[in-house]
């Protein structure tokens, strides 16, 4: 067995990528000559057996200020190749910011020299971090620019506990921005969506049940698999009577349906939806108009779900007709229907649990993706203890 150095010149030339004190076995097997030996040629030790060579530790190469190092060691190694160094400039963000943000999020070490960025971490966080990049880089050629939320909203999507695809795109915005799940109780309602014709989701304001239903009915007109969007609500008012409204049956139920035309118009542009309107193609109903209709080729959208009767929602989920989707979103702890009601759509959850074809999807708080303060005010309700009742006499 060959015999470790110990002399400190002799370990500090290995290092150096020098010659070893002792002869040498280059890789390949061969011996080479030895310059401590007068004559050149190999002489054992004095346990009668010849030292193999020491491994070479090279001095690393000198990194940039841009150099982004963790303590912790690292396995295979992801390398990108940017187009200029402009673009790097622009990506790693003002004093590196994004790309410390990065490396802080996901736990990886981001090694970046001129137009190239080196990710060292593990298999699964390397990747996230190749994807959180590559997600940046589209953003950049679109807008020119980048901020802080669009790195927390892609360290969301690649952090969302999902696999590839499930944060991909739902669909281009009027913006020009592809709309995307956000969060892993998102991704799992896109996937429901692309994997039923029929999705139930319950959960608090402010999860983009809506919104993402919306964007997924855009997304299957654009591409020709439905040839119209029905978008219902509940004609129920909040707590207040309005009484009568005035204008056609639009006029009339606009107040109710302006967040899903907000989610349109988001989407697409305010002239194209108003074009669709007229031909047909978006169709706006109350929910007590469906009664009798079959929709076939339709994306039929129910929002506010909790405020329709258990009958009212049979009817609805019994009018979709051949190569339909249907999607019924709702809040079950905002239920504006008389205590005596029951509400459809928490009785749909329960009878509907088991049936083929349908998902039922379920957000929580942490899936909200409005200002984080409606998350905390979502949570001090569900949290708040029930009053014990008053005894009666």
């Amino acid at each position: 067995m060959a015999r470790a150095a110990t002399n400190p010149a002799q370990v500090g030339a290995a290092r150096r990528g020098g010659p070893p004190a002792f002869g040498c076995a280059a890789a390949s097997g061969k011996l080479e000559t030895c310059p401590h030996t007068a004559s050149g040629e190999r002489k054992p030790d004095h346990l009668g057996a010849a030292a193999l060579s020491f491994p070479v530790f090279p001095a690393p190469p000198v990194a940039s200020s841009l150099d982004v190092l963790m303590a912790e060691p690292t396995t295979p190694t992801r390398t990108l190749t940017l187009d200029s160094r402009e673009e790097a400039v622009i990506l790693f963000g003002p004093r590196d910011q994004y790309l410390r943000t990065i490396r802080d999020a996901l736990g990886v070490r981001l090694v970046a020299r001129g137009d190239m960025l080196q990710i060292d971490g593990p298999a699964e966080p390397a990747a996230q971090a190749e994807r959180a990049f590559q997600q940046l880089r589209q953003v950049l050629r679109r807008h020119g620019k980048l901020t802080a939320e669009d790195v927390r909203t892609v360290l969301d999507v690649v952090r969302g506990g999902t696999e590839r695809g499930a944060g991909g795109s739902v669909t281009m915005m009027e913006s020009g921005r592809h709309l995307r799940p956000r969060t892993d109780g998102q991704g799992r309602y896109v996937e429901a969506m692309k994997a039923n014709e029929m999705v139930i989701c319950v959960g608090p304001a402010g999860t983009g049940k809506t919104y993402l239903a919306v964007g997924w009915a855009v997304s299957l007109l654009r591409s020709g698999q439905v040839k119209k969007i029905v978008l219902v609500r509940p004609a129920v008012e909040a707590g207040e009577r309005l009484g009568f409204l005035p204008g056609d049956l639009a006029a009339k139920v606009n107040p109710y349906l302006r967040p899903l035309f907000d989610a349109l118009n988001d989407i697409m542009e305010p002239e194209q939806v108003r074009r669709y309107m007229e031909n047909d193609v978006i169709e706006i109903a109350p929910l007590a108009y469906m009664r009798g209709r079959t929709l076939n080729n339709s994306c039929i959208i129910m929002d506010e779900g909790q405020n329709a009767t258990v009958a009212q929602t049979k009817m609805f989920l019994t009018r979709m007709g051949n190569n339909s989707r249907v999607v019924v979103t709702g809040d079950l702890t905002q239920t504006d229907l008389p205590k005596t009601i029951r509400s459809g759509l928490a009785d749909a959850v329960h009878r509907l649990r088991d049936v083929e074809g349908l998902a039922i999807v379920y957000l929580d708080e942490s899936d909200i993706v409005r200002n984080p303060l409606v998350s905390r005010i979502v949570k001090a309700y569900e949290d708040e203890p029930q009053r014990p009742k008053r005894p009666v006499g």
